[in-house]
């Protein structure tokens, strides 16, 4: 089998996204319906869970994701490991893939997950500095679930998502990159200043639209979706990113241009009262929880697929 890796929304075909997504769904119902159906899936099997930043739902969810599977997660940081003492990302690389099964690496900089890439089983990018894609895709499911329990069957394809915040983000770029594979309209709306890279953009070409304006962006949208203005290393641009983004934040009046249906989503962590205030968050609208269980679900497709383990599943 040849190795397939998960660094991008792009190393999975449209089909291949649904086919993962499909596998989601009959795992997350049989584990709701019968617990530890599929404990013996990764029997014999170990995944290294590598987290060079500072993670609570990533890891949760991909450690309980392994164990519940039957699997054996191996949490690695930067201290306690000799990545934490310079050891080239290579050479790690090659040691954990003599150990494990396949790798979630949670880095910052996209050449650092080059580097681990270069493993011979599985890399999934649980994180970088050019994309959430993990993320993104467990957006998709919890969206489609969403709409889904209301009678609204609709696909993802046929709707409108709107992002309000820093469209520079590794979320943002990663629902551009969503928006260009899934087929539907992306309404990103950012100060000129956070934009996405003008070659993603061109790439996504009509999926997305760009806005200064956010209640412009979420005008007549079926999901409203925003993240920290600041995320984890731009801790020296706060006050200057408090200023550009001051009046952004997804709340009730904001809210009203949406569609009546409309669903609030957050990849969480929040700073509430900044990008989303608390009523929103904990109200009706919001799916941020539902959101977050479903790393758990999707993530666990997502490493069978890529371990060549979907044929398993009836």
């Amino acid at each position: 089998m040849t190795k397939r890796d998960f660094l991008s929304l792009s190393d999975l075909t449209f089909a291949e996204a649904r086919e993962v997504l499909a596998l989601a769904r009959v795992l997350k119902d049989e584990h709701e319906l019968t617990p530890g159906k599929r404990t013996s899936l990764l029997a014999g099997r170990s995944v290294a869970i590598v987290l060079e930043k500072a993670s609570t739902r990533t890891r949760v969810s991909f450690e309980v994701g392994v164990a519940q599977l039957g699997g054996y997660p191996v949490v690695l940081g930067l201290e306690g490991s000799q990545l934490g003492r310079g050891e080239p990302i290579r050479d790690t690389a090659r040691v954990l893939a003599g150990y494990c099964d396949a790798i979630a690496y949670r880095t910052s900089a996209p050449s650092r997950l080059a580097q681990m890439a270069t493993a011979k089983v599985p890399v999934i990018n649980a994180l970088s500095d050019d994309g959430h894609p993990v993320q993104v895709l467990c957006d998709v499911f919890t969206i489609e679930e969403s709409f889904a329990r209301t009678g609204d069957r609709r696909p993802i394809t046929q709707m409108k998502i709107a992002f309000v915040g820093d469209g520079s983000s590794n979320m943002a770029r990663s629902w551009v990159e969503a928006a260009r594979i899934f087929g539907f309209q992306l309404a990103l709306a950012a100060p000129a200043e956070y934009l996405p890279p003008a070659d993603e953009l061109a790439r996504a070409g009509t999926h997305v639209t760009l806005h200064h304006d956010p209640r412009g962006a979420v005008a007549g949208a079926d999901v409203v979706n925003t993240d920290v203005w600041t995320s984890m290393g731009q801790e020296a641009e706060n006050a200057h990113r408090q200023e550009a983004f001051a009046g952004w934040t997804v709340d009730k009046w904001l809210l009203e241009a949406a569609t009546p249906s409309a669903i609030v989503l957050h990849c969480l962590p929040a700073h509430r009262g900044e990008e989303i205030d608390d009523e929103t968050i904990e109200g009706p609208r919001s799916r941020v929880w539902d959101q977050a269980e479903n790393r758990l679900h999707v993530q666990k497709a997502l490493l069978v697929w890529l371990l060549g383990l979907a044929k398993e599943i009836k």
